[in-house]
């Protein structure tokens, strides 16, 4: 229990470090000297000592959505085990309700988009919503490799389970990859999205949080930052011989390390192109599945 709690207020401290980590990636193969690792903890001091400004047209959403999408990331947070720390509220079926809160939250900052009666923000909501439909199947299927592998659908127990990873590498790999995407879509990450743009057509998640400000705007970047880490280390649990370790902290690192490095060699897909390879997620779980049902559950 102590060693979770110091795990997990670690994680809350070092969260902002991982978008610093991509940036000073990025900037190195750039050939750039990049802005420094801490750059987001000197946004976020700077941001919560502005003002909050709200639009007129905005019936409270708008206000409280920053506030709420973090309450649900930092609830599902706590359903993670961190290194060899299970945690201590995890329960069977904990891992569906762990993706609910991140949908959930997903969901309330669309809605908080929506509020500000802008048709531009309402569009980056409506492509928002779009590929996190598409991201679900793949998500039940990593839940479903969760469920046949450890016979409970339980986050810590996964950590337990997939570390020996022997019997089971190749469909731990295959959902690995699978979630690995799925990281990229529900992080707003290049090829799916990318988070530094400003070119008013191809904005999705930037468009849903243009009308905030100060303290507010500081909420949703340290929320935004929050989830980074959150799937890094889910990711991470996927790895065999990794999840559920002391080597999890240096995977999250290397694993964004990965966003970066990805980023800095692809640009960000077109529209049409962003489904199919949610889609292929989606087959690669699918695929991974099958491995462990015929395959590697019959050797077992």
């Amino acid at each position: 229990m102590f060693d979770w709690i110091l795990h997990f207020i670690l994680m809350l401290i070092a969260a902002p470090l991982l978008p610093g980590i991509i940036n000073k990636v990025k900037a190195f193969f750039a050939g750039r000297k990049g802005p420094s690792v801490f750059q987001l903890y000197y946004d976020l001091f700077k941001l919560v000592r502005k003002e909050c400004i709200v639009t007129h047209t905005s019936g409270g959403v708008l206000a409280l959505a920053p506030c709420l999408t973090l309450a649900t990331t930092l609830v599902a947070a706590c359903f993670l085990p961190h290194a060899d720390s299970l945690s201590p509220l995890a329960f069977t079926g904990d891992a569906i309700l762990f993706f609910y809160l991140l949908g959930l939250g997903r969901f309330i900052t669309a809605l908080g988009a929506l509020d500000t009666g802008s048709s531009f923000e309402g569009m980056g909501a409506s492509r928002e919503m779009q590929f996190s439909a598409m991201v679900e199947g793949a998500v039940f299927c990593i839940i479903g490799f969760m469920a046949v592998l450890t016979k409970e659908c339980n986050l810590s127990l996964s950590a337990a389970t997939v570390t020996p990873g022997v019997l089971h590498i190749v469909s731990s790999l295959l959902t690995a990859g699978a979630f690995f995407v799925v990281l990229l879509a529900e992080n707003s990450r290049v090829p799916v999205d990318d988070p530094e743009t400003h070119l008013e057509l191809t904005m999705i998640h930037e468009a849903m949080v243009l009308d905030y400000a100060g303290p507010d705007m500081a909420l949703i970047l340290y929320g935004s930052a929050l989830k980074l880490w959150i799937f890094a280390a889910f990711f991470v649990l996927l790895i065999p011989g990794v999840g559920g370790t002391l080597w999890a902290l240096p995977g999250i690192l290397l694993t964004v390390v990965l966003v970066g490095i990805l980023e800095s060699c692809m640009a960000r897909y077109r529209f049409l192109k962003v489904p199919q390879m949610l889609f292929g997620a989606l087959a690669v779980a699918l695929l991974g599945l099958c491995f462990l049902i015929f395959f590697e559950g019959g050797a077992a």
